[in-house]
């Protein structure tokens, strides 16, 4: 099968062929038909040969995934061959889905695809719309509170903003460049643009107070992290997707949180549900083949998305 790996730590993906994958007893082998871009994926592969769980080489890129079961490996399972499923793809190590086929384990983040729902917004679904759903439990804004969201335009931010607009938050979406109208529609109170000067002194102007969370789905250093803290009034919470909370000199007050993802499919059929009724959109940046995933690996790096990037398998005729 085709598959977008990387041979080695610090080396760069390429696609290869691969042997199908034989799913294990309790496992479904999935006939992948769009996979979407994670500004994460490829973070497995940076690190060094010493640490602990180090990756499985070649180590196939990509986690979110759309499909179709193909086939049932042994023993009792939810699913049956034909069935229509999207989720996240975990352990083991390496089985990642930009790729022709993906075995995942039945009780993994990994559910039916509903009625209503295409599976190319499927499968654009699972990290970012899980993401967002957890950042705004793990930052306990119960409405009328303000939100200030950096990298808003991305896939997580677009989720988050809609989740967060449904319950009477204020979202302050930052973003790069003038998105006022596009971040409006998805129910951003107020956008403000970082290419014009630091996210914290536009913010003042629309919360004189400070917001009462952060959500930093970008910042990738202690201090970038903290200049966008700045923002947040004391008694509030400074959440950072990348890390870098516990490291940062945050303002009195401010209580710093590194998210963790906890991937689940319960999760998953809500999110799934509210995509299906049109109450969640999925915005959609660009589709690629999948020989044009290594590219668009290295052109999330540089941040400003404008959605989710999701890589085309179905049209191949390749088995």
């Amino acid at each position: 099968m085709r598959a977008i790996a990387v041979g080695a730590f610090r080396s760069y993906p390429a696609l290869v062929e691969l042997p199908k994958p034989e799913p294990a007893p309790g496992e479904v082998r999935v006939r992948v038909e769009y996979a979407s871009l994670n500004p994460s994926d490829r973070q497995p592969t940076g690190g060094s040969p010493d640490r602990q769980d180090p990756p499985v080489f070649p180590f196939v890129v990509g986690v979110d995934f759309a499909g179709r079961v193909e086939m049932i490996g042994a023993g009792d399972n939810r699913f049956r061959v034909g069935d229509r499923v999207f989720g996240r793809a975990g352990p083991p190590v390496g089985a990642g889905t930009y790729c022709d086929y993906v075995c995942v384990p039945q009780d993994a983040a990994i559910t039916l695809v509903p009625l209503g729902l295409d599976a190319r917004t499927a499968a654009a679904l699972p990290s970012a719309g899980m993401a967002a759903a957890q950042i705004l439990e793990t930052v306990v804004l119960r409405g009328h509170e303000s939100l200030l969201v950096i990298g808003a335009a991305g896939g997580v931010g677009s989720c988050l903003t809609q989740l967060a607009r449904a319950r009477d938050i204020r979202v302050v979406a930052a973003v790069r460049g003038d998105e006022r109208s596009r971040m409006g529609s998805l129910g951003a109170a107020a956008t403000i643009d970082t290419t014009r000067g630091p996210a914290a002194e536009s913010v003042r102007s629309v919360c004189p107070d400070g917001v009462d969370a952060l959500a930093d789905l970008v910042s990738d250093t202690p201090e970038a992290f903290a200049a966008h803290a700045a923002a947040v009034r004391p008694g509030g919470i400074a959440l950072s997707t990348r890390g870098v909370a516990g490291a940062a000199a945050l303002p009195e007050g401010v209580c710093g949180v590194d998210f963790r993802l906890d991937p689940n499919p319960v999760l998953l059929d809500v999110l799934a549900a509210g995509a299906a009724e049109g109450v969640l959109r999925v915005p959609i940046d660009i589709e690629l083949p999948l020989e044009k995933a290594p590219q668009a690996l290295d052109r999330n790096r540089t941040g400003g998305a404008r959605g989710k990037t999701v890589i085309v398998l179905r049209h191949h005729g390749h088995r």
